[in-house]
């Protein structure tokens, strides 16, 4: 019995979930995408977005913002999300293109990029709190959308996903920083070793903590 109830529980959860993207398809969007970012706020490594267009007849259990989730739940969910997807793309923009354009606008970029691969193409997207232009669809930017839209939280499970492999890759290129541990954000560990080595060709030079102010000075 408490299975059962957990099973309807869980697909309660999920329909709620779903509110938005409901409420977009029956204005006439049929195909509603999500998007989200994962790294914005790390030291080293690249931003990665996520775009998926679920499909609405087949939702996967346990998907929520990424950051709700293990690491074990992440990857058992992307893995679903792409099984079952309409579509779905993930888009990487590296550290030095963070350098020049700044964080947010990397983000944005990653964001756009990402929903342009969509095929077929979205009616319409949700985007995680950044406004989204160039595209041939409305994007609408939703605070907390990882939290509210399925849509959105799916992109982010995928860029999560994604980044932390990219950051295990690059772990093996770089062992001194640990970047598989803790994936390029500013753990104790990192600010250590950043303090001993000093940055590596991945890690952004424009972030304080990696290159501080001062010593521009």
């Amino acid at each position: 019995m408490t299975t059962f109830v957990q099973l309807i529980a869980e697909a309660c959860r999920l329909r709620l979930m779903r509110g938005l993207e409901d409420s977009l398809e029956t204005c006439g969007f049929a195909r509603v995408a999500g998007v989200d970012e994962a790294g914005r706020g790390c030291l080293a490594g690249p931003v990665v977005a996520g775009a998926v267009v679920p499909d609405p007849r087949r939702l996967v259990p346990g998907v929520d913002d990424s950051k709700q989730l293990t690491p074990e739940e992440r990857e058992a969910a992307a893995a679903m999300i792409r099984r079952t997807a309409l579509a779905f793309a993930v888009v990487a923009v590296s550290a030095d293109v963070i350098d020049r354009i700044n964080i947010l606008e990397a983000a944005r970029e990653a964001m756009r990029l990402a929903l342009a691969e969509l095929r077929p193409r979205p009616d319409c997207a949700v985007v995680d709190a950044v406004v989204v232009r160039g595209l041939p669809f409305p994007c609408l930017p939703v605070v907390r959308g990882d939290q509210v839209s399925y849509a959105v939280a799916c992109g982010s499970i995928l860029a999560k996903v994604e980044r932390d492999r990219l950051m295990v890759e690059l772990d093996a290129e770089y062992p001194q920083y640990g970047f598989a541990e803790h994936k390029g954000y500013a753990a104790p560990e990192h600010l250590r070793a950043l303090a001993v080595y000093g940055p590596c060709p991945v890690h952004r030079l424009t972030f304080q903590s990696v290159v501080p102010r001062e010593a521009f000075a």
